[in-house]
């Protein structure tokens, strides 16, 4: 579902997926469902236009240590924010 958010076409078919790729995905508000997801939305939402929030990372931060900033040290425009306000400032301050 988190995928689809940001623009795949993913049918589920049993214990199938089948999933058609997009030239690129959109931001969108997301939730990490588990620590490897979670961590894939990250990335995904790294390769996306636009911004995107993700919500419940308690499962990223707890199975990776300093995770947004070992990103940040590779180019990755991303802040850990506590509020909606300190979400803005960062939408403002990347533009």
């Amino acid at each position: 579902d988190e995928l689809r958010r940001m623009g795949a076409t993913i049918k589920v078919e049993g214990n199938t997926a089948y999933i058609e790729g997009t030239d690129k995905f959109t931001g969108a508000q997301l939730s990490a469902p588990d620590l490897r997801a979670g961590a894939a939305l990250v990335i995904a939402a790294l390769a996306a236009d636009g911004f995107s929030e993700i919500d419940e990372i308690q499962y990223i931060q707890r199975g990776y240590e300093d995770f947004e900033l070992k990103l940040r040290a590779l180019g990755a425009q991303i802040e850990k924010v506590d509020s909606e306000k300190d979400a803005q400032k960062f939408k403002l301050k990347i533009g």
